[in-house]
């Protein structure tokens, strides 16, 4: 039996390894799966692992308010190596391209045990947009052993960094996979809550999401101002924020935006509640990478308020639109989707990031690595 160590600290994270340590599970006589959360987003990455009925073996507690990113790269290194002092790992799988997989990444690199890369091969080429994951996940595939790329477009930007092509796996995005674990009931339940709250989830949705590190400061008030154009002009539209914590973000957005009587301001949502959202919005406006992968399987219009994304195959395709925090941009883009009916406006393209087998894929590949 082989002792597997994935390390994790955000919600993106878990939702996109929580179909694979799943998958591994189905195995117990090969694999030993150890969870280990850095809570590099607490709150968000504990109510995640719940959702998938997952409990993290090691806590550790990472953040501080306002903390630098060597601070907390700091932290998650100390409090990493206590842990792989303590018990034998064979093999470290992360996801991504946070501080936590950088962090795992090293720490394994650092006792010689192989790292295994979900969501391997991303790039924008600018080392600012997104600041700081653009390095981190560069850094990341100069010391992983198995790198499952989601496209053919992540496998090719590997291969011209002179990454083994035998370590390069093309798998889809496990994100889809995830899409795929929400039962008719947790839907329901997903359904009652925004009833509860008055939220009226029709053909009028959209939904909002900002709060990546490159969009604080005079960003979020382009964005936050284009908000409020579109919101006071669409007023038969609902418009649902879920607030990211940072204060850099939720104490604007509360500020400019709370007096909209069709803006609802949420708290950080549960997987399938976001999910939800998704399923039903007209429109999304988002700088989360994630949701970019997630939104096609809903054909739903999805505008990237962001300069630069790793995730070009969207574009590409046409599920998605770069647009910034360009305020004339973000305005001209979205009105063309909420001048029509959703009907109007449904995507013809088939999701570029997967078929929901990717774990199936992943878990066979480590077989023949590891077992």
């Amino acid at each position: 039996m082989k002792n597997i160590a994935f390390v994790f600290g955000t919600r993106p994270e878990i939702i996109k390894l929580a179909p694979v340590i799943l998958e591994l599970r189905k195995y117990p006589e090969d694999y030993n799966v150890i969870i280990v959360n850095t809570e590099q987003q607490k709150e968000l990455s504990n109510q995640t692992l719940k959702y998938f009925g997952l409990v993290a073996d090691y806590k550790l507690d990472c953040m501080r308010e306002n903390q630098s990113l060597s601070s907390v790269q700091a932290r998650i290194l100390n409090s990493l190596e206590e842990v792989y002092n303590t018990v034998k790992i064979d093999a470290t799988i992360v996801q991504g391209d946070t501080m936590t997989v950088l962090s795992g990444a090293l720490t394994s690199f650092y006792h010689k045990i192989p790292v295994y890369h979900v969501e391997a091969g991303l790039r924008s080429y600018d080392i600012f947009e997104p600041f700081p994951e653009e390095v981190m996940r560069q850094m990341t595939s100069r010391v992983a052993d198995l790198h499952f790329a989601p496209t053919e477009v992540n496998k090719e930007a590997l291969l011209k960094e002179n990454i083994d092509e035998n370590k390069i796996h093309v798998v889809g995005n496990t994100v889809i996979d995830a899409l795929f674990c929400l039962s008719d009931d947790v839907l329901e339940e997903s359904r009652k809550f925004y009833e509860n709250k008055g939220i009226k989830i029709d053909d009028k949705l959209v939904l909002i999401t900002a709060h990546r590190r490159e969009n604080h400061g005079e960003r979020i008030d382009r964005i936050i101002k284009a908000i409020s154009y579109l919101a006071e002009k669409y007023s038969d539209h609902t418009f649902v924020i879920p607030v990211h914590p940072n204060p850099n973000v939720h104490d604007k957005i509360h500020s400019h935006l709370g007096e909209f009587k069709n803006i609802y301001l949420l708290e950080p949502l549960d997987y399938p509640y976001l999910v939800y959202l998704m399923k039903h919005a007209k429109l999304i406006l988002t700088d989360s990478g994630g949701i970019q992968e997630e939104a096609p399987s809903f054909a739903c219009p999805t505008l990237v308020m962001r300069y630069e994304t790793e995730r070009k195959e969207g574009i590409e395709a046409g599920v998605s639109m770069l647009v910034g925090a360009d305020y004339e941009k973000i305005i001209s883009e979205s009105e063309k989707v909420l001048s029509s009916t959703k009907e109007n406006t449904r995507l013809k393209a088939q999701n570029p990031y997967g078929d929901g087998k990717s774990s199936l894929k992943i878990e066979k590949i480590i077989r023949k690595y590891l077992i």
